[in-house]
């Protein structure tokens, strides 16, 4: 069986224009990703990097070229299809893990829940599982504060995935991790390209993460100048993650 391509684009353009210069932060960029690939997009600060994964998730819209996302074509969407696409389609998780510090961890990952207009009880049933299933069944009423770093993301995976979104977009999300955590944190998100074909796009300055990956694209001005396919024998091994992970998503 053929798989689909899950995100198209062609030709994307990004400019800004600051007092009398022009800065093309994208340059014509072409992407194909398929379904449930694990991309790692690298390049050196001011390379485009944050600038591709933002018009690939409809946070920021292009100047010129064409964006389909499962379906969509991003650059024909107004404000409130795009805020509709991005609820249902992209789970997000940066750098900073923009946890509510008021709320625990069960009512963080229940956040979207609220936005989608569902009970309490059914939203925070629903977030209670997809933490069990992340291993953080013993930190439900933890304030964000009494969480590690590591747990925190773990959270923010949770939120990220609470409306069941085929795609899973970081942005350096382990830059503010130590080694062990990143490992620990990347492992989750190899688990969920692997086993539950989730496409996971991802921004990271690590050469080790991105090895990692299925594939790794490299930026430079804001064009791809490299696009390489990790094959089996050459990817660094996939870190290990933690035997509590024995949940299905889809099921979650």
């Amino acid at each position: 069986m053929v798989e689909r391509f899950i995100i198209r684009a062609r030709k994307i353009e990004k400019v800004y224009h600051i007092k009398e210069d022009t800065v093309h932060a994208l340059d014509g960029v072409d992407i194909d990703v398929r379904q449930g690939q694990f991309v790692a997009i690298t390049g050196q600060s001011g390379s485009g990097k944050s600038t591709l994964l933002h018009m690939l998730s409809g946070l920021d819209t292009p100047s010129d070229g064409q964006i389909m996302v499962a379906g969509h074509r991003l650059e024909t969407l107004g404000a409130k299809e795009l805020a509709y696409f991005r609820r249902y389609t992209i789970g997000f998780v940066f750098q900073s893990f923009y946890l509510i510090p008021s709320m625990s961890a069960l009512e963080n990952a229940a956040l979207p829940g609220i936005f989608a207009n569902i009970p309490r009880d059914e939203r925070q049933e629903h977030a209670a599982r997809l933490l069990t299933m992340l291993g953080l069944d013993d930190r439900f009423n933890h304030k964000p504060t009494e969480l590690s770093g590591g747990q925190q993301q773990r959270v923010a995976i949770a939120r990220s995935l609470f409306n069941n979104p085929p795609i899973i977009m970081g942005d350096e999300p382990t830059g503010a991790l130590d080694s062990k955590t990143s490992q620990s944190i990347i492992g989750l998100l190899h688990m969920l390209s692997t086993k539950y074909r989730k496409t996971v796009v991802l921004v990271t300055h690590d050469p080790e993460i991105a090895r990692t990956a299925d594939r790794i694209l490299q930026l430079k001005d804001g064009r791809i100048i490299a696009d390489t396919l990790n094959l089996p024998e050459t990817k660094s091994p996939e870190v290990s993650t933690e035997s509590r992970i024995n949940r299905e998503v889809s099921n979650a």
